[in-house]
């Protein structure tokens, strides 16, 4: 009933999602702590009218309009998506046959290998160089017809310079190049200011990070014209239902919003990072909302199974490469003090107390409903 290659590929595993009723801190996805603009709300409950009978405008019109405005990019190189790994999975269909060739640095976010499996092409996985820099050599030599860079990466959190993507791009003249933006927002640099110099060059953005937005599905992909044309002809008609637009646009409309929270979690993250050092981790700076905490040597899987046994969820990734390390999600000071209180115990080898039922978040409400 299936190819051979999907029966013997392996799906790709998202982070635990809490079941219904379950009270957990949850630092294993990625998630902004804080809610998203009230202009959303307005908007969304506005867009649940009768106007649900039609369908949504394909493009996405009133959402790519307002993306336009903000980040200062025509509209003809904008392209909507249901998420930003919808959009991976239009540019991998685009670009990739069976045995084509796509190269990207690891370790890195592993749906990339999941989306060339579906296509049946050969993956060129150059690993990343001492604290995580680029192997911008090494990516040129695959000769891969895309090549993508997560930047800032997951899990790592590490931030190559605008300049380094920038020549990568030029030597790879011809050839796609992609460029995953979706913790750009808390970094200090993007590669939008490079966009209009590469013709070759794809940036993609996603909501559900900065904009506090992961339960609507929302994405972005800034590319030249051609290319965008050529990604409308894999893209479902209407991939984006009229609430998910009319949400996006009022959220990028309110963008102040987001980078106050964005603001909340970087002086959150700043402190995360001396904490997890003071018990004994090895923590790299981050550009994005999570630190890869690391004590080379030691598989941190009975901790992170230690944590989830006390109510907390962070993601551990069982690998050669990275099972010595925690990906830990910036939460609110609350839960992250939660945290700092049920790792002690366990790095002495100590069994850590379990969280109280209550929500971790409810002496931040009044806060967060400003």
């Amino acid at each position: 009933m299936f190819r051979d290659s999907i029966k013997k590929m392996a799906a790709y595993t998202p982070g635990e999602q809490p079941r219904p009723g379950e009270k957990l801190i949850k630092l294993n996805t990625n998630e902004n702590p804080y809610p998203p603009s009230p202009k959303v709300r307005r908007a969304v409950t506005k867009a649940t009218g009768g106007a649900l009978r039609l369908y949504p405008a394909p493009r996405g019109d009133e959402f790519v309009a307002a993306a336009s405005r903000y980040y200062r990019v025509p509209r003809d190189m904008i392209l909507a998506g249901n998420g930003s790994d919808e959009l991976l999975g239009m540019l991998f269909r685009a670009v990739l046959g069976r045995g084509d060739k796509v190269a990207y640095p690891v370790p890195t976010y592993s749906l990339y290998d999941t989306l060339a499996e579906i296509q049946e092409a050969r993956v060129a996985r150059v690993a990343f160089g001492p604290d995580f820099i680029l192997p911008i050599p090494e990516l040129v030599r695959a000769r891969a017809r895309l090549t993508i860079v997560c930047n800032p990466n997951s899990p790592s959190g590490s931030f190559t310079p605008i300049a380094k993507l920038s020549a990568l791009a030029g030597a790879l003249a011809g050839r796609l190049l992609i460029i995953d933006e979706a913790y750009v927002d808390f970094a200090a640099d993007n590669a939008l200011r490079i966009l209009r110099r590469h013709h070759n060059l794809v940036i993609l953005r996603t909501l559900s990070k900065s904009f506090s937005l992961a339960g609507m599905r929302l994405g972005l992909c800034f590319a030249h014209p051609e290319v965008i044309e050529a990604l409308l002809k894999v893209k479902d008609s209407y991939n984006l239902s009229r609430i998910a637009l009319a949400a996006g646009a009022a959220a990028v409309d309110d963008a102040a919003w987001m980078r106050r929270n964005v603001a909340r979690v970087k002086a959150t993250r700043a402190e995360a990072i001396e904490r997890l050092r003071k018990l004994g981790f090895s923590v790299a700076p981050s550009e994005s909302n999570f630190v890869l905490a690391r004590m080379p040597g030691r598989d941190l899987g009975p901790i992170a199974r230690g944590l989830r046994r006390a109510g907390i969820l962070v993601r551990h990734f069982a690998t050669p490469m990275l099972r010595d390390g925690l990906r830990i999600s910036i939460g609110t000071p609350a839960e992250m003090s939660a945290l700092y209180r049920a790792l002690a115990p366990l790095l002495a080898g100590e069994r850590a107390p379990v969280l109280a039922s209550r929500s971790p978040n409810r002496g931040n409400r009044r806060r967060n409903r400003r």
